[in-house]
């Protein structure tokens, strides 16, 4: 059966003024495992345990508060949020870039969950191959009490230890056209695909693919054993030539990783660019058709790492994201070192393929709902269980986490929203879902001075991406304010990340100093 690719709905202005984040969290209820059978336009995951209100119930008499929150009504209302699971990490790594140059990042390059996705959260892990799911949330602080933050976290569990993983057998596709050529672009490339042959075990294998107006392949599928110093050579002699031809160099990339494909191996390619196409094809998605049945019929996915102050980032993305893998990106050997070494058997095993997310909020409690990102991966409610529809591709010791801005109904009390995951196994492709439900009095505690310091930092991350593109969360600080509590939660949680999290937002604070936005107007229900 042909692969359909997931639908996007709504407008993106709407998109934009939505908020979830996917996050887990301690207190984790009500999970279910269950193997279901495949089909096609399968229903939605199971409704909440209670249902009954109507959105057009809540607006009634609601006039003055939608104009205080800047939401208006849209109809039928919709109390489902359904998207495909994210694990990237690009989009907050360039803005750290971006801003360290004195430079804010464009809104369009800002994707929310990958900020938060940059960060440990902490969840409790399954002992099998499969996701753990938890939902906590706290109150938002907004002038209107009625909004919580609730964070839905999924996570696989922990990567194995380098000995312990599957043969690798990767095929690196390096861009050596001429806007790479510098150091912090085709050097970097270099040193991290050294520190990456030195790491590498004896069983491994690795091939060289390299494209500028064409791909030529420097060095074909090569076993690691008593071989180092010719990868070594190999790499150390790659030179920056003319225009960037990335159709080329993919194309050639799967050629390679086919006639070099080992049984039993994770085989992956690996993409190394800027993504600044200018030769040859440059529309993503026609790439990628080209070599659709490699990656269909021996499931060898791509790995993007972006590199360089000008990237093509929406490109990039948008390979990945079809090409069922997912994009990183790196600007110093010490972002590549902890991508080649300290995460690699993440990057290169498998937990889940196709692994999609669906919560349903319970419209008798909840009101309106934000979801903040993920808008790229936006599935159709009716596709949750319809495994023919693309979702994403998640590895061991993986995290995926969305928040959401909900705004209960007054005086509103028991359940709020059922998060369900449904995925399927890598090998046999057997469909399996988890679910776990949240009440009201888990998510009633105060945020900021709460019990979670993951939770805080979640939220400090998405509300900084969220300002970061021009939208505005309810109760959202300010970039001052922000700065200050990621220092302290830094301390707090003594994690270095969350101390370079307080460096970037206290260095977009003085970049838009004099240039506020006072944020956009969003609308009632599912802003999709």
């Amino acid at each position: 059966m042909e692969r359909r690719t997931r639908t996007y709905r709504g407008a993106l202005g709407l998109l934009l003024a939505a908020g979830v984040l996917l996050t887990g969290c301690s207190g984790e209820t009500g999970q279910r495992d269950a193997a279901s059978s495949q089909r096609r336009g399968g229903a939605p995951a199971p409704a909440p345990a209670r249902t009954g209100g109507t959105a057009e119930d809540g607006a009634k008499g609601k006039e003055e508060a939608d104009r205080a929150d800047g939401l208006k009504e849209t109809a039928p209302p919709d109390y489902l949020s359904t998207f495909a699971l994210d694990v990237d990490t690009a989009s907050y790594g360039y803005a750290r870039r971006t801003l360290g140059e004195g430079r804010l990042p464009g809104p369009e390059t800002v994707r929310p969950e990958e900020f938060v996705n940059s960060f440990r959260q902490g969840y409790h892990r399954p002992s099998d191959n499969g996701f753990s799911v938890s939902v906590d949330g706290a109150r938002a602080g907004a002038d209107d009490g009625n909004w919580s933050l609730v964070r839905v976290g999924l996570a696989t569990k922990a990567a194995p230890a380098t000995a312990e993983r599957a043969p690798a057998a990767l095929t690196f596709v390096v861009d050596i056209s001429g806007s790479m050529n510098s150091p912090d672009r085709l050097g970097l490339v270099k040193s991290s695909l050294g520190i990456l042959t030195d790491e590498l075990r004896d069983d491994d294998s690795v091939s060289l693919v390299t494209f500028s107006d064409e791909a030529t392949t420097v060095l074909p599928m090569t076993r690691l054993s008593g071989r180092r110093g010719k990868i070594h050579d190999a790499v150390d002699s790659l030179e920056s030539a003319n225009s960037t031809n990335v159709g080329a160099g993919i194309e050639r990339g799967y050629e390679e990783a086919v006639e070099g494909r080992r049984k039993g191996a994770n085989n992956r390619v690996v993409l190394l660019s800027d993504a600044l196409a200018n030769t040859g094809e440059t529309d993503a998605d026609t790439i990628l058709e080209r070599i659709d049945s490699a990656r269909r019929d021996y499931g060898i996915t791509l790995f993007g790492v972006g590199v360089g102050s000008d990237y093509g980032d929406a490109f990039m993305e948008r390979l990945t994201n079809k090409g069922d893998g997912h994009t990183t990106y790196i600007a110093d050997e010490e972002q590549a070192r902890k991508v080649f070494v300290d995460q690699l058997p993440a990057h290169l095993e498998l937990t889940a393929r196709d692994a999609k997310a669906q919560v349903a909020f319970d419209p008798e409690t909840v009101e309106k709902f934000r979801l903040v990102g993920y808008e790229d991966r936006k599935v159709a409610d009716e596709d949750f269980r319809d495994d023919s529809v693309d979702g994403g591709e998640v590895g061991p010791g993986h995290t995926v986490t969305a928040l959401y801005a909900v705004r209960l109904r007054d005086g509103a009390s028991g359940h709020v929203a059922t998060a369900t995951v449904r995925w399927l196994d890598p090998k046999t492709r057997t469909p399996h879902e988890k679910s776990a439900a949240v009440e009201t009095g888990a998510i009633g505690g105060k945020l900021w001075g709460g019990r979670s310091t993951r939770l805080q930092v979640t939220a400090v991350a998405a509300y900084f991406a969220d300002t970061l593109r021009g939208t505005s969360l309810p109760g959202t600080p300010t970039l001052a304010e922000l700065a200050s509590r990621a220092r302290k939660l830094a301390t707090a949680t003594e994690d270095a990340s969350v101390t370079k999290l307080a460096t970037a937002i206290t260095q977009a604070d003085r970049l838009k100093s004099g240039d506020r936005d006072e944020g956009s107007t969003v609308q009632e229900g599912e802003m999709d």
